[in-house]
């Protein structure tokens, strides 16, 4: 190579810069104009999730450290309302073993009886609507009209169910009125208004391709085999579905245990009369109760904030566990 036109070269190179880094800035400002149209069209999203989510979170692990009645200024504790919730509060570990108990006996039954009932219902060829309307129609009772009507039926001495149970020669539990039946009842409560899962399963049922349950019987697999390869693969993400909904609802349950504890006591709670839920025994008794009774009757608000975030925890641990092992739990859809 000539070295006459290494210069030129040379001469040319920082010409060449001049596109190249204006080239950089169009890509820059490219970039940065998609980024803030991004965040625009976000914004109601980060807004709404700052004001419902952030802010009442960062408040309640604040006010978790504090000594605060909602009258007089919080004053720093520290961990003294953990220490005091997990070692002192004696109604706290009973409400998290009946809130789990729930989570694991209360969601499981629903899942299946929902699955249950919509798989009959897909194969029944005539009066399906008749039968869809009848287990829907209990899940639109109101929560307190039904555990009320239950708490009737269910009345050890004059209720129908014991009723009948003794007609038959059946032993007749106490049921709200008894520790050992006070769950068990309150899981014949949800799974009795269990249409809402049934539609949702119906749904999922319905939509299982045709063909693959042909080609699964031409091949000799009997109703079993096409549950198991066929079914349960398809609905994997209803079924997940409704176990995490089913699990964060059941971390939330409150309204029925709590007029099913006051009516069966006989003690509804009424004008200068303070109730201590979880009758009998504290069997009845949740978490969601625990946060009620110690902000809004014990004004300890302090304790309420802890048992609200060990809410929050057991619901983000139990989905997350759930999200993880979709495929053991449930079947995957390989």
């Amino acid at each position: 190579m000539s070295t006459d036109t290494l210069p030129a070269k040379e001469a040319a190179a920082p010409a060449a810069s001049g596109p190249v880094a204006r080239g950089r800035n169009t890509l820059r400002s490219k970039r940065r104009r998609d980024a803030l149209r991004t965040l625009a069209f976000m914004s109601p999203w980060l807004i709404g999730f700052g004001f419902f989510f952030v802010y009442p979170m960062a408040s309640t692990v604040y006010f978790s450290l504090m000594r605060y009645d909602g009258l007089n200024p919080p004053q720093w504790r520290g961990l003294d309302n953990w220490a005091y919730v997990f070692s002192d509060f004696p109604q706290f570990w009973p409400a998290l073993q009946n809130t789990l108990w729930l989570c694991v006996v209360m969601v499981s039954c629903r899942v299946l009886f929902g699955l249950g009932i919509g798989l009959l219902i897909t194969k029944i060829k005539s009066g399906a609507g008749v039968f869809r309307t009848l287990f829907y129609l209990p899940y639109l009772a109101p929560p307190v009209a039904a555990t009320l009507a239950f708490v009737f039926l269910l009345n050890p001495g004059t209720g129908p169910v014991n009723s009948l149970l003794e007609a038959v020669g059946l032993p007749a539990p106490a049921w709200f009125n008894d520790a050992a039946w006070a769950k068990p009842a309150l899981t014949v409560l949800a799974v009795w208004g269990v249409g809402d899962l049934m539609v949702i399963f119906m749904a999922a049922l319905l939509d299982v391709p045709k063909e693959q349950y042909e080609a699964a019987q031409l091949d000799g697999a009997g109703p079993w085999q096409r549950f198991r390869h066929i079914t349960l693969p398809n609905i994997s993400p209803i079924i997940l579905f409704a176990v995490v909904t089913g699990i964060i609802s059941a971390m939330q349950y409150y309204t029925q245990p709590i007029v099913a504890a006051k009516v069966a006591s006989g003690k509804m709670g009424g004008s200068g009369e303070v109730f201590v839920p979880g009758y009998p025994d504290d069997s009845t008794l949740t978490l969601p109760q625990l946060v009620y009774n110690l902000g809004f009757s014990q004004f300890n608000y302090g304790a309420a904030c802890v048992i609200a975030l060990v809410l929050f925890a057991f619901s983000m641990a139990f989905t997350a566990l759930l999200m993880r092992r979709r495929g053991g739990l449930i079947g995957s859809g390989d």
